[in-house]
């Protein structure tokens, strides 16, 4: 070697890593001071929820418009929220006396942990009555609340009704001699509010120990499991406090039940983002002296799919703008910023963590630079074996046990649930709807309000009286009565006319918030609008049979659109037109047969009534768009490794390689839904187990055996028309080899 060559070699000096470490070092500070900003705001998320399931129809159903005439029988500017107080116990004058003593001290209770009073919350006007049962057992007193005031949050932020319907419990138990119990539209509501309260608490710890005892099993270090976790937290606080701005705004509308999903969806995901980003390091950090080189190979490898993937879900949420229930609207767009803030903190904060710290991270198994992959070897080197050994068998097997599963689903009852039936518990408002039901007819409390032209009030109260599932029928009074100037003009009598309506009260002989009721509206619009076409059947029983009319529209229209959607970004994502086709109906056969399992375990296990009118939606978006998931976490690693040896080859090297952390993925996911069945909510605990056992058939049977098996026999053809299907088809072991 010459003296210019040693001089030239000394003074080559390797690359340096300075820049990358400074860089990710202000991406964390930058982060943090983000995370500072919004976690704040997420804090106060439940101070922007709204839980008024009638004001998420659309403006064209019949309720509606029945609502808004309605507003004008009622106080100017007013909207009233009864709440029904049902006392049990002897309805003789002494117990009149009692009650009533309860009624004129009632506006004077004081509301938990404020300066306000019940009567602070009374509709304008508002009269206390008592009213005693025909059996002398009970007596009933409907509390009208002005539901305007009702959505200022308290001073401390807490949603006004559930601390006014308390403050009216505490009251009413005072009363001696009598059970009380604070029941209809008001006090379902507000322990509906006490259901959702703990999402932003409990729910989320639960959730974040969950995930964090995963990761430490997966991950078997002291150290590593943290740092995926703090990251999902601060995607979550991130989303939230975007959320946060935008319900606050009045830009979206938040619900408690998207609040929930959304803390469960966030970290699920986000977590499934950070699995996938940390083995593909490990897996370069075998390959790399340098951290910052593995990482940056390592970003490479995953940007396409967890970007694609992001997109799928994020697509399937927001076709959720096509429904008619500003309730299902609204979960788009909220669920999409969590997935969006997921991405990008997974993409650039976590990296930035990763490449600081170092391999140390990873202690007491510290990958070097060595070209061993630990994960070439192992049980999921079997699968893969038993996959290219009998690909035919394997794909028939499991097909056929869910199709077997899927024939269950035809008998899964969505006809929808009542509101005493959307608690897994017996809340006060339950309780008190059974004492109601004991004392007075079914329907009292909440009638089926008709609203009709003064000209047919008489034949519209005629056929109501004739109507088999109507008790009594009444028209509103409040007018002033006069000595009759005209016997068909109802005015004269006292009855109330506004604009030139009359309002009808139709007690039914069910429960006013049962399916029954809601079964009996059809009919009643059909003899209704008989006799007066524009006559409008409305109130709450009507309300939910409107949204059960507005589910099954939702189901029909959102489900081909989100397929058709996520279709046309797997066919971009994997160049092909076979495998999005393969991708998609495996993943909807997966759906049947959570569905089907679903009826199964709902029926017989859990012996709930039956499902939400809503309940196959949500599953379908969140079990089709995070299934799609982990196919593409496969499908786009298969593809790169097609490239090199064929894709026979490539998609054993492929289940070898993903399988781990793509079914760590899923359990973690599974385990976040499943955190949902701790909420007292029939809907969620529903919804938490189809998402989180349909993860688990997706990540375990159709991502692990059935679509690596359907490939492996159709071979290069998966990929048409991409030039890979040529290509590839060339490579590896063409031959399918059958036991």
């Amino acid at each position: 070697m010459t003296q210019i060559e040693t001089v030239q070699k000394i003074s080559r000096k390797k690359p340096s890593h300075r820049k990358p470490l400074v860089i990710a070092l202000l991406v964390i500070i930058g982060w943090f001071g983000v995370g500072g900003v919004a976690g704040p705001l997420f804090g106060k998320l439940s101070s922007v929820q709204t839980n008024d399931s009638t004001g998420f129809l659309p403006s064209s159903a019949e309720s509606t418009k029945a609502s808004e005439i309605g507003t004008k029988f009622t106080a100017a500017d007013t909207k009233l929220l009864p709440a029904l107080v049902i006392f049990s116990g002897t309805a003789d004058a002494q117990g009149l006396a009692k009650v009533a003593s309860f009624t004129q001290q009632l506006t004077m209770a004081k509301v938990p942990e404020t300066t306000k009073t019940v009567g602070d919350y009374l509709a304008k006007g508002a009269q206390l009555i008592p009213v005693p049962s025909q059996d002398g057992k009970g007596i009933l007193v409907s509390v009208p609340l002005d539901n305007d005031k009702l959505s200022v949050p308290l001073s401390n932020n807490k949603p006004a009704l559930p601390e006014v319907v308390a403050a009216i419990r505490i009251a009413a138990d005072t009363v001696p001699g009598f059970e009380s119990h604070v029941t209809g539209i008001g006090g379902i509501l507000a322990d509906l509010f006490g259901s959702f309260g703990s999402i932003d608490t409990d729910l989320l710890l639960i959730t974040l120990l969950v995930v964090g005892i995963i990761l430490i099993i997966v991950y078997r270090s002291p150290v590593l499991w943290f740092i995926p976790l703090f990251a999902a937290v601060m995607a979550l606080s991130v989303g939230g406090g975007i959320v946060y701005l935008l319900a606050k705004n009045g830009t979206i509308a938040l619900d408690g039940q998207s609040q929930g999903i959304l803390s469960v969806l966030v970290i699920g995901a986000a977590t499934d983002y950070a699995l996938l980003l940390i083995a593909r390091y490990r897996e370069e950090l075998h390959h790399f002296d340098s951290r910052v080189e593995a990482m940056k190979v390592a970003l490479k490898g995953v940007f396409e799919p967890i970007v694609a993937s992001g997109l799928t879900v994020i697509a399937g949420l927001l076709v959720l703008g096509l429904s008619d229930l500003k309730s299902v609207r609204s979960l788009g767009p909220v669920a999409a910023i969590g997935i969006l803030s997921a991405q990008l903190v997974m993409l650039t904060l976590l990296p930035a963590i990763l490449v600081l710290c170092g391999r140390w991270i990873f202690w007491p198994k510290v990958p070097r630079n060595n070209d061993v992959d630990e994960r070439l070897s192992g049980i999921w080197s079997k699968v893969s074996d038993t996959v290219g050994r009998s690909p035919r068998r394997v794909w028939v097997g499991s097909g056929l046990l869910l199709v077997i599963s899927a024939g269950f689903a035809v008998q899964l009852n969505t006809s929808g649930l009542s509101q005493t039936e959307a608690f897994t518990g017996k809340p006060d408002s339950v309780v008190g709807l059974t004492k109601l039901s004991e004392h007075f007819p079914a329907g009292s409390g909440d009638p089926t309000l008709i609203y009709v032209p003064v000209k047919d009030t008489k034949k519209v109260l005629s056929v109501l009286e004739a109507f088999s599932g109507v008790d009594n029928a009444k028209v509103t009074m409040g007018g002033p009565a006069t000595a009759p100037v005209n016997p068909l003009d109802l005015a004269d009598y006292g009855a109330k006319v506004v604009d030139g309506w009359t309002q009808i009260e139709a007690i039914l002989d069910q429960p006013a918030d049962s399916v029954a009721a809601q079964n009996y509206i059809p009919t009643m619009r059909e003899v209704v609008h008989a006799v007066s076409p524009t006559a409008l059947v409305g109130g709450s029983t009507a309300a939910n049979f409107d949204i059960q009319v507005a589910n099954l529209h939702d189901r029909n229209l959102i489900i081909p659109v989100a397929l058709l959607v996520i279709g046309i970004i797997l066919a971009l994502l994997l160049r092909s037109l076979v495998a999005p086709i393969l991708l998609m109906a495996t993943t909807v056969l997966s759906f049947g047969a959570t569905l089907g399992i679903c009826h199964l375990v709902f029926t017989h296990v859990f012996k709930f009534a039956g499902t939400d009118g809503a309940f196959p939606l949500f599953s379908f978006v969140f079990l089709v768009a995070l299934g799609i998931d982990y196919n593409i976490f496969l499908m786009t690693r298969i593809r790169e490794e097609a490239k090199r040896l064929g894709t026979r080859e490539g998609i054993l090297k492929g289940v070898t390689v993903t399988g781990g952390v793509i079914t760590s993925a899923g359990i973690v996911l599974a385990a976040t839904f499943a955190v949902l069945a701790t909420l007292p909510l029939v809907f969620l605990v529903e919804l938490g187990f189809a998402v989180a056992f349909g993860v688990l058939l997706d990540t375990i049977i159709v991502r692990s055996l059935l679509v690596p098996a359907l490939s492996y026999e159709m071979n290069a053809k998966v990929w048409w028309p991409s030039a890979l299907a040529k290509s590839s088809a060339s490579s590896g072991t063409d031959r399918v080899i059958e036991e």
